[in-house]
């Protein structure tokens, strides 16, 4: 049994990679180590660097029977080089960032809020280096995140999520010199969402051929759904006599109840009869819930047959939703509770792209052109200005 240590950049972080043939054995073995993860995207196991002191890993491989072989690039060690023990873990030997973590899960905040939470903050330890947090202040702060911001390109919502990591990091450590009040996050940008015309969904599902795409599709924009609230709905939600279903735990951890289109129910229950979901309402071929990515990419390609050249994700489908229905007359209240917005400034985005109360107003250039067709029919065949005729 063998496996090869390598050095590995995951997700702008430094990790070693656990390579090896497949065998049984061996990944059952890999996977028992701590801290231990799966990387889809290079099809390998592997460590943070900072969680696992190289040599420390190769030893602990060794002493499970495996027999490891470093890469050439981590350089030539020797047999005497002093290996730090590995400590086990329990509720006396936190480590620092187990300590923030668990602060964050006593916050119940959710799962990646504290898995990104957690990455920026392991970030700032190796930035800090060997200084204690006491003696951190909010000029060691503003030196990392001009560093982050640079190097990692990060756009505007990721710099603002590196400052509330930051400021849950001060709060924790009230004895560290980190002002929190004068911590401050870069302000949001502000985009009008991108809206599909109802002709274009009408086009979209229409060359959806596959039944399970197109019932997908069709729930996401007739129910304004996220992607994660679509995936992990359950066929026990959807309540047909009653015309609505039920999203469970939406973003924010909140219940809501949004309205099931009349139209859906005949897709609905010709879906349900083809494909025979167990319990999820769209389900992968082995029966656990369909992938966020499969949904994007088929959705890429019908956008592409339907002639649709605006950049489309399943957001938009949502967006499409909410402009629709402000379209049609429904109240900004009620809007906002069919999307399970918090605040009414986040739903008050769609009134900027609905076209309802805009094609009602008419153009300057519009009204003068009649008042002066009026008085003269002719007008219209004369220049508009004597100053810019020539």
């Amino acid at each position: 049994m063998n496996v090869t240590i390598k050095p590995l950049t995951h997700k702008g972080e430094a990790c070693y990679a656990i390579l090896f043939t497949y065998h049984v054995h061996v990944k059952k073995l890999v996977k028992q180590l701590q801290n231990v993860r799966y990387s889809a995207t290079h099809k390998c196991y592997y460590v943070f660097a900072e969680q696992w002191h190289v040599q420390a890993l190769k030893q602990t491989l060794s002493e499970k029977g495996i027999a490891v072989s470093m890469d050439p690039s981590l350089g030539h060690t020797s047999n005497k080089t002093s290996v730090p023990a590995i400590v086990p873990q329990n509720e006396f030997t936190h480590t620092p960032i187990e300590v923030y973590k668990n602060y964050l899960v006593g916050l119940r905040l959710s799962k990646s809020t504290i898995e990104n939470y957690s990455v920026f903050i392991n970030n700032f330890f190796l930035f800090l280096g060997e200084r204690p947090l006491p003696d951190v202040t909010n000029e060691d702060v503003r030196l990392f995140v001009e560093q982050q911001v640079r190097d990692k390109h990060y756009k505007i919502s990721t710099h603002r999520q590196l400052i509330s990591a930051i400021k849950h990091l001060a709060t924790l450590h009230l004895d560290s010199k980190i002002d929190i009040d004068a911590l401050q996050r870069p302000y949001k940008s502000r985009y009008l969402p991108t809206v599909l015309s109802k002709e274009e969904v009408l086009e979209l599902l229409r060359v959806a051929k596959n039944l399970k795409h197109r019932a997908a599709l069709a729930l996401l924009y007739s129910s304004g759904l996220r992607i994660g609230e679509l995936i992990s709905l359950k066929l026990h939600s959807i309540d047909i006599d009653r015309r609505q279903l039920v999203v469970k735990q939406g973003k924010g951890r909140k219940d809501r109840v949004v309205v099931l289109a009349e139209g859906f129910i005949g897709l609905l229950k010709n879906y349900y009869t083809t494909y025979r979901p167990k319990q999820y309402f769209i389900e992968n071929p082995k029966g656990g819930p369909y992938s966020a990515g499969s949904i994007r990419q088929f959705l890429k390609r019908y956008c592409k047959a339907a002639g649709i050249k605006k950049t489309v994700t399943p957001h938009t489908l949502r967006h499409s939703y909410a402009t629709h229905l402000i379209e049609n007359g429904v109240g900004l209240r009620y809007v906002q509770d069919l999307l399970g917005h918090s605040k009414p400034e986040t739903t008050m985005i769609y009134t900027h792209v609905a076209r309802k109360d805009l094609l009602q107003i008419q153009s300057p250039l519009d009204t003068a052109l009649q008042e002066l067709a009026k008085r003269d029919k002719e007008v219209l065949k004369l220049p508009f200005s004597d100053n810019i005729s020539g």
